[in-house]
């Protein structure tokens, strides 16, 4: 298989897979790949002998300091019947995995989910899933934006809680923060240009500044992935207003075309 990273302007890129460093090749848009086998993974960035978790994981099964996880979204779903519910006039229940049951996880939500229904809940709004540093947290520090929290059971996890909303006839919101970085396990600027500057929660992303372009996209893979690869029917952006834009078109109208 081939992995890639994006680390423009980098002298030396290499990736170790399954405990093997091999040397990636770059290319003019500062992408860097290498055809290598194998399932767990992260890049040595330069003359950095720190391991580093890609920035565009799947899965981090050992924490956002630890190496990347190949996953393939090979989940055989069953809620094709499912055909969506209108936000307007909807009850939303927001609701934190990790507090929500005793033991925190998805799993262990899904059992619940008859009680919201008789509540006569519309759409279940699930705070931030992406991974960060510890085991609990509200997930507004996320680093690694594509990785489920593994302690609440990782992407396979919460594809059962939405396939199990559905069938129950819930919706699905998913709070995103694409307005700061965690503080802690933020390595993406090891990488490259993908933070401009502070607002009060930690470093904002660089989403009109020189190379931009590649980070604009990288907000909007992500978004995009949530609703076609997890099967989430909404997003709930959180303080869009940190978001810091001045190209002609702000990241957020980008955004809202693609999704």
């Amino acid at each position: 298989m081939t992995f890639s990273v994006w680390a423009p302007g980098k002298d030396r890129v290499r990736i170790q897979v399954d405990g093997v460093v091999h040397e990636m090749r770059s290319d003019a848009g500062g992408w860097w790949r290498a055809d290598v086998s194998g399932e767990s993974y992260g890049f040595f960035v330069d003359s950095d002998e720190t391991l580093l978790p890609d920035p565009r994981s799947l899965r981090q099964p050992t924490g956002v300091f630890g190496p990347s996880q190949v996953y393939r979204h090979t989940f055989e779903w069953t809620d094709s019947a499912w055909r969506g519910r209108a936000l307007p006039g909807s009850v939303l229940y927001e609701m934190h995995i990790g507090t929500f049951t005793p033991e925190g996880t998805f799993d262990s939500a899904i059992a619940r989910l008859d009680h919201l229904v008789s509540l006569g809940v519309d759409f279940v709004e699930v705070l931030p899933v992406n991974s960060f540093d510890g085991t609990a947290g509200w997930g507004y520090d996320g680093v690694l934006w594509g990785a489920v929290h593994e302690p609440y059971g990782g992407p396979d996890g919460f594809k059962r809680f939405v396939e199990a909303a559905h069938n129950r006839g819930l919706g699905v919101v998913l709070d995103v923060v694409y307005n700061h970085m965690g503080p802690s396990g933020a390595f993406l600027d090891r990488f490259g240009p993908y933070f401009a500057g502070q607002n009060q929660w930690g470093p904002a992303l660089n989403v009109y500044g020189p190379a931009s372009d590649e980070v604009r996209r990288y907000v909007v893979d992500n978004a995009v992935q949530w609703l076609r690869d997890f099967h989430v029917d909404a997003l709930r952006l959180d303080a869009v207003h940190a978001i810091v834009d001045h190209r002609a078109t702000h990241i957020l109208e980008e955004l809202a075309a693609e999704v």
